[in-house]
């Protein structure tokens, strides 16, 4: 019989998920054994802070995360304290503060994109909420000493985890983030290949181009994520951060330049002049043979004599059509983006030094999404201390604490795979129940208290769970089992409490309850709509446009700002597949008009002393305006009157008349463009 994948996690684990089971119970074991050994009030925080640094084991991520844990953790502290000495004869006051707290690292955590900084803000949030809402238990003991007390021990309780955790995964079975990042760059590499050889092929569809896109937006995604760990690798490291931003960086430039001659092959077929029919050719046998091939020297050496080919193509055959001037251009510039991504590939395979260095791939900002998401783990929070409030249930602190933990972390998934994800959490909470009641807790009831024997009771269930999180499909059954488990068992010096069913079933049906709201506050709180965030995307790339002049290396800089931008609105497109991917080909459309802008200013400053920069400012404008009518769906004439001032007033200048060609040909591609896409968005 053949095993579902999930099963297949769990009865037939592969070597890489054992050995990353094993290193995290040894973590979380050390882990409890330190903070059991300082006689902290609550170890079992120890063990909580181990399992999130369990989620990706390389050791620069788990560095990583571990210094944003104890950064976030320590500003937490700070607040917690902040709140009570302020607030603590008013707890509705001290209620609301640690709701506007939540919602303000929420809101900001919407802003990353990197998993470990959103995981700082929601330290930062929750710490200030168990320690103000510890000390809110029991108010009549409360004074300046006990606050400071329960706050060093809540902070060193996460602390200890993250550093016994970060230990291990150094020290037992290292898994260097530097190889992930290598398979990761292999990946992009191969799929851009793929994609360059599909953009030109005849053949190829317009669902099998924008499936090759959606994989590398995504890979690129991942490897820049992963990038900001690296440094923490040895000496190194940030020569390998750089050698990826930068493959990244030009990885996003060749998928800007490629669409000139795919469009131009699909949609303009009259204007392919034999010269350019020869080109495409060339272009698309050379790609074929380096997406077949697997060595690297193979492709660069393809590469290197294609560029030398084109060149001299170019040089030795002056052309009297401005269009094809300029797609000779356009395939020299092609070829050597290519060149500079096989070579960050290769420093970033063999560790050479990387000397150029690209800004990493941003996350796209919404004020809008920051407060929505704000706002729903505002509203968890809120409606778990209501609940506290009128149950009276120490219980009750589950669903302020663990469900807003969640509301923060997974706010950036898609809403599909959202809500798969919370109900397998969910699935992995039932499952913790009776493994800790009728498991764990009995047996522990009739030992002897001895750490040993906690240890080797524990280790079980954690070994499943921890099985659960080194594989993606299955993690949030692990997660769910892990967290729930610790918090039910709660490992301590003193288990008296522990022992009683009462509280224990209690604290399950809280975090139960918890997350069934969060999954209804997900479904009811959902943000901008995937149009309005569409709209939004453009008018971010609009400005962007508007902006590029101001930047000294203005290509590089807006690779950085469209990467995500693409990811989205690609990810926006596939909801609606009878769009036919408009809003993918828009965003690749404005990617490639802030290279030909930013290539068009470097080239007229390299060839001309004349300052004709009012004039270029004019054009850069008309070409933003330009593209905003064409997204809505008409055509604006002050593109083609800015392009003709423009060439009226090179024409006087002592740029060569070449030069002027491949600049007019590149007028008249970008008004091509417009008039394509404004028709497209019309009949839409």
């Amino acid at each position: 019989m053949q095993l579902s994948p999930v099963q297949a996690v769990f009865l037939t684990p592969d070597k890489r998920s054992v050995i990353y089971a094993t290193k995290g119970v040894i973590s979380m074991a050390i882990s409890l054994f330190v903070a059991m050994y300082l006689n902290l009030d609550r170890p079992y925080w120890a063990l909580i802070s181990a399992v999130f640094l369990q989620i990706r084991p390389e050791s620069g991520l788990v560095i990583e995360k571990a210094l944003c844990q104890i950064f976030g953790t320590l500003i937490g502290g700070a607040v917690g304290i902040l709140i009570l000495e302020a607030f603590i004869p008013y707890p509705e006051l001290a209620i609301a503060s640690l709701a506007l707290w939540l919602g303000i690292n929420s809101a900001a955590s919407a802003m990353m994109r990197s998993t470990n900084f959103i995981y700082a803000f929601a330290m930062a949030g929750i710490t200030a909420c168990i320690i103000v809402l510890l000390v809110m238990v029991n108010p009549s003991t409360a004074n300046s000493q006990s606050i400071f007390a329960i706050a060093q021990s809540r902070v060193s309780e996460i602390v200890v985890g993250a550093i016994c955790a970060a230990l291990v995964s150094q020290l037992l079975w290292p898994v260097s983030v530097a190889k992930v990042l290598q398979q990761q760059a292999r990946s992009v590499v191969n799929q851009t290949l793929d994609y360059l050889a599909a953009e030109l092929a005849k053949d190829s569809s317009h669902e099998q181009r924008h499936q090759h896109i959606d994989t590398i937006l995504e890979s690129l995604t991942a490897l820049t994520d992963d990038s900001s760990a690296v440094v923490y690798e040895g000496p190194l490291g940030p020569g390998k951060g750089r050698a990826a931003n930068l493959l990244c960086n030009k990885v996003m430039s060749l998928l800007a330049v490629i669409q000139v001659f795919g469009r131009l092959q699909r949609n303009h077929p009259e204007q392919i002049t034999p010269k350019l029919n020869q080109l495409l050719e060339a272009l698309s046998s050379d790609f074929s043979r380096m997406s077949a091939s697997q060595d690297f020297d193979e492709c660069y050496q393809i590469a290197k004599a294609q560029r030398s080919r084109f060149l001299q193509l170019r040089n030795n055959n002056a052309s009297d059509i401005p269009l094809e001037s300029r797609l000779l251009k356009v395939a020299s510039e092609l070829i050597s983006d290519l060149m500079v991504v096989m070579k960050a590939y290769d420093a970033l395979i063999n560790s050479s030094n990387v000397r150029l260095n690209a800004p990493a791939l941003v996350p796209h900002r919404d004020p809008l999404v920051g407060l929505t998401t704000g706002f729903r783990t505002t509203v968890m929070f809120l409606i778990g201390a209501g609940i506290w409030i009128g149950t009276g249930s120490a219980s009750a602190l589950m669903i302020m604490i663990l469900p807003v933990i969640f509301s923060i972390m997974m706010a950036r998934l898609p809403m599909v795979i959202l809500m798969m994800v919370l109900k397998r959490l969910l699935l992995g909470v039932v499952i913790s129940t009776p493994l800790a009641i009728f498991f764990a807790l009995n047996l522990l009831a009739q030992s002897s208290g001895d750490f040993e024997l906690l240890a080797m009771i524990l280790a079980g269930p954690f070994f499943v769970g921890l099985l659960g999180l080194a594989n993606r499909p299955t993690l949030p059954y692990g997660l769910g089992l892990c967290i729930p488990f610790v918090i039910l068992v709660q490992p301590a010096n003193d288990m008296s409490r522990s022992f009683a069913i009462n509280y224990t079933v209690s604290n399950a049906l809280a975090i139960a309850v918890g997350v069934i709201i969060l999954i209804c506050l997900f479904k009811m709180i959902t943000g901008p709509s995937s149009a309005m965030m569409q709209r939004f995307l453009i008018k971010a790339t609009v400005k962007d446009l508007r902006q590029l002049h101001q930047h000294h290396n203005p290509e590089d800089w807006f690779n950085a700002r469209m990467g995500d931008r693409l990811l989205r609105l690609a990810n926006a497109d596939k909801g609606a597949p009878a769009a036919g991917r408009r809003m993918t080909d828009l965003g690749l459309t404005g990617l490639n008009l802030g290279h030909v802008s930013a290539r068009l200013q470097r080239l007229i400053q390299s060839l001309s002393d004349n300052d004709i920069s009012p004039l270029l400012l004019v054009w850069q404008n008309a070409l933003a305006d330009a593209y905003l009518a064409a997204s809505r769906g008409y055509t604006s004439s002050s593109f083609v009157n800015a392009s003709n001032a423009l060439m009226l007033e090179l024409r006087d200048t002592d740029i060569p008349a070449q030069q002027q060609h491949v600049i007019e040909g590149m007028f008249e591609r970008i008004a091509m463009t417009f008039n394509r896409t404004a028709c497209d968005f019309r009949q839409s």
